[in-house]
């Protein structure tokens, strides 16, 4: 009796020891809410089944790693809304969000009046402030312009990487602190200008070629035909003066991110515009 009693005991406790560590283990993980939620919503049907696989992927690898949430949302229509509150409101109502603080970064697509528009939440508005969205903007901008949604939610994707990165150094990309302009846009610029001014050159050396019959003189007067100019008064008249005047503007203090409150009552930044 005695070893039956033993060995419920013993059992018992296993099974508490064993709860005790799963309870433990699960609270150490830090999850979010949205792991069962799609990060790629592409209601308006934009990317085909490859490019929807691989920026899925992206977005989650992103996401998991990162511990904040990065997700594209593509809509024909905001259904009446502005694209901030129907940007904000998905977010909201889907439940994204690592952490108590919700952290992510969500990026909307609305092809009824071309607008685009990032809402950040938690740590994501640390990490993407207003210069460094307007940054962002002026890359994947240009590629939904021309139709390469493809291209433009990718680079979105890796932007936002490397600008959660940037921030947890304790410096987000800021106004003053932004990236450097990629290497081969400098490379560019220098070949263009080196182009332009072999060009400029052969210009400049054919116009001196058809003005060889005209010769430097050593002296003013060479060029006075003589005789030609007679000097009778002279006078110094003063005829008016002009100034002008501007406001000297204030110095605009732009660095960090403008938060406003979704219907929900959570806090976002962001901000978007037009392609």
């Amino acid at each position: 009796m005695n070893h039956t009693m033993n060995k419920k005991f013993w059992s018992i406790c296993s099974t508490l020891v064993l709860s005790i560590l799963f309870l433990s283990v699960s609270l150490a993980i830090p999850a979010s809410a949205s792991e069962d939620l799609p990060r790629l919503v592409d209601m308006a049907d934009l990317l085909d089944d490859g490019e929807e696989a691989s920026l899925s992927g992206l977005l989650d690898e992103i996401s998991q790693r990162q511990q904040v949430d990065v997700v594209v949302v593509t809509a024909d229509s905001l259904e009446g809304d502005t694209a901030m509150v129907y940007a904000d409101d998905f977010y909201d109502y889907n439940g994204y969000g690592f952490g108590d603080a919700r952290d992510g970064i969500l990026l909307l697509v609305s092809l009824e009046e071309r607008d685009w528009y990032i809402s950040t939440t938690g740590y994501g508005i640390t990490a993407v402030t207003d210069a460094g969205r307007e940054y962002m903007s002026e890359i994947f901008a240009a590629d939904l312009s021309t139709g390469d949604y493809a291209a433009a939610f990718t680079s979105f994707a890796r932007l936002c990487d490397d600008f959660i990165t940037q921030a947890k150094t304790g410096e987000p990309y800021d106004t003053g602190n932004l990236p450097q302009e990629p290497f081969d846009v400098v490379w560019n610029l220098l070949v263009a200008f080196v182009i332009a001014f072999i060009i400029s050159l052969i210009a400049t050396g054919i116009m001196r070629g058809e003005l060889r019959t005209i010769h430097s003189q050593s002296a003013a007067d060479d060029y006075l035909r003589q005789g030609s100019m007679h000097l009778t008064k002279k006078n110094d008249l003063f005829l008016y003066r002009h100034v002008d005047r501007r406001k000297k503007e204030e110095p605009k203090n732009s660095e960090g991110s403008q938060t406003h409150t979704s219907s929900s009552g959570t806090t976002h930044g962001g901000g978007g515009g037009k392609f």
